[in-house]
C-alpha cells in the first residue's frame, strides 16, 4: 500500500507541475487578491475538481464518459469559450498601479473565482486526459486498499500545490507593488489561456 502512495503522489505531481491554465489562474489569483483568505474560493474549487476528476478515472467511470464523440466535442466546445472568454477577462483586469489593482481585486469575486477555477479543470482537456490517460490507467495495476492509497496520493497533490501556488502568487503580488509584474503576468496568463484554446479547437478539427 505504501509503494501504490508513493507511486500515485510522484505521477500526480509529474503531471501537475508544469504550466498550464489551471495553474496560472491559481497562481494569478494568489497574487491579485488582497488577502489570502479571498485565494480560498479558487483553491478549493481547484482541489475538489481535480478530487472529482480524479475519482472518476480511478473507478474508470470517466473513460466511459469520454467515450462518447458527442459528450467530448460538447465538453471541449464549451472549454474554447470560456477559455477565451477567461483570457479576455484576465487580460482586461491587468493592474497598472495600486488603484487598478484593487479594481482587479474587485473583478474576480468568489463566485467569479468558482466559476473560472471550475472551468479550468473540468473543460481543462489536459487535465482531463492527465486524469483518464494516466491516473486512471495506472490506477488499473492495484485493488482494494491499494488502489484507494494510490487515489488518495494523487488527490493529496492537488490540494497542497494549489494552496502552495496561491501562497506564492500572494507572496509575489505582496513585494510588487507597483503592480508592473503583475500587469506583465497577466498578458501572460491570458496568452496562455488563449493559446490553450486555440489548441483546442485544432484538436477538434483534426481529431
Amino acid at each position: 500500500m505504501v509503494t501504490a502512495f508513493i507511486h500515485g503522489f510522484i505521477l500526480a505531481f509529474g503531471l501537475i507541475l508544469p504550466l498550464g491554465v489551471q495553474n496560472v489562474f491559481v497562481f494569478n489569483q494568489g497574487a491579485l487578491q488582497k488577502r489570502f483568505i479571498h485565494t480560498l474560493p479558487v483553491i478549493l474549487t481547484a482541489s475538489l475538481c481535480d478530487t472529482f476528476l480524479i475519482t472518476l478515472a480511478v473507478l474508470g467511470v470517466s473513460l466511459v464518459i469520454l467515450g462518447s464523440f458527442w459528450v467530448k466535442t460538447i465538453l471541449l466546445s464549451c472549454g474554447i469559450v470560456f477559455l477565451l472568454y477567461m483570457g479576455w477577462s484576465t487580460w482586461k483586469s491587468a493592474p497598472e498601479n495600486d488603484n487598478s489593482e484593487s479594481h482587479a481585486s474587485e473583478t474576480f469575486t468568489p463566485r467569479k473565482q468558482i466559476a473560472f477555477a471550475a472551468s479550468v479543470s473540468l473543460l481543462n482537456p489536459h487535465a482531463i486526459m492527465d486524469t483518464v490517460g494516466v491516473i486512471g490507467t495506472s490506477s488499473l495495476n492495484y485493488t482494494g486498499a491499494e488502489k484507494v492509497a494510490f487515489a488518495l496520493a494523487a488527490i493529496l497533490v492537488s490540494w497542497i500545490w494549489f494552496t502552495g501556488l496561491a501562497v506564492a502568487g500572494r507572496a509575489t503580488g505582496e513585494l510588487d507593488k507597483s503592480g508592473r509584474f503583475m500587469g506583465i503576468l497577466n498578458k501572460i496568463s491570458a496568452l496562455v489561456m488563449w493559446g490553450a484554446a486555440i489548441y483546442i479547437g485544432y484538436s477538434l478539427l483534426t481529431g
